[in-house]
């Protein structure tokens, strides 16, 4: 089976199962709903405000993520836990382009709903935000996707959705079963905030910000100056991308080196 076939095989998989249509909407509507809370709930009234507008608007990332990380997960472990994976491996006996495939297809479905669910975020935000304070009159950027860091923090959020649907894909198609890579992903995005927060030691909790995958992948939607920050927006990002590529190496030599 040449590539585009393959492709037009896991579309016709992505777009039939119920579940896809879904988790996307859930993505938009979460990430939005969470973002436009967070603005709401955001004040300024001091003339010195430390408060990034940025990261405030885009705050509903940090659990939109989670419909993502589920909608990747589906893409493969439901294929294990039905049988079907055997229907297409016997189909596509080149197993990586099956799983370069997943990844294709999933990537257009999630950079589709980022998209969607980032600039609904930003645009709540650049409406919201102004009547607390958190703006020109405290010294903050206006939210203007013509500003140089708002507009990567826009686009670095979409891409950020983008790495942790590939990291999910990763992980469910090494660990075959969706509650244990749900857990798995999850676990991994939230676990190294949690350790963060408890150790006491500012040496260390400094490095597990910046090795963890959601903490340094978020690093990327900084707009202001901040000493505190741990490491820098793209090489946050970057952080975030080697983790998903190493989950991808991994779900990779688990599909070739075991039965389905």
């Amino acid at each position: 089976m040449s590539p585009r076939e393959a492709l037009h095989a896991e579309w016709t998989k992505a777009r039939t199962l119920s579940g896809t249509i879904w988790l996307l909407l859930g993505t938009v509507a979460l990430t939005t709903v969470v973002s436009a809370a967070t603005a709401a709930a955001s004040t300024c009234r001091a003339a010195d405000c430390d408060l990034d507008p940025a990261r405030i608007g885009l705050g509903g990332i940090q659990l939109g993520q989670t419909t993502v990380a589920v909608l990747a997960v589906v893409a493969v472990a439901g294929e294990y836990s039905t049988g079907t994976i055997r229907v297409s491996l016997a189909a596509i006996p080149r197993r990586p382009l099956v799983l370069a495939a997943k990844a294709a297809v999933l990537t257009a479905l999630v950079l589709a709903a980022g998209t969607a669910a980032v600039l609904a975020s930003f645009l709540a935000g650049r409406h919201i935000l102004p009547g607390n304070g958190v703006g020109p009159d405290h010294g903050l950027p206006t939210l203007s996707l013509a500003d140089g860091p708002i507009l990567r923090a826009v686009v670095g959020s979409v891409l950020y959705l983008v790495l942790i649907a590939l990291l999910g894909l990763g992980v469910a198609t090494a660990v075959r079963d969706s509650a244990a890579a749900i857990g798995t992903v999850l676990g991994l995005l939230y676990l190294f905030p949690i350790l963060a927060a408890v150790v006491t030691d500012p040496g260390w909790h400094r490095r597990l910000q910046q090795i963890g995958p959601m903490t340094a992948g978020l690093a990327v939607q900084a707009t202001t100056s901040r000493p505190d920050l741990p490491i820098g927006p793209w090489a946050g990002l970057g952080v975030l991308a080697a983790w998903a590529a190493a989950a991808l190496l991994a779900g990779l030599l688990a599909l070739r080196l075991r039965d389905a």
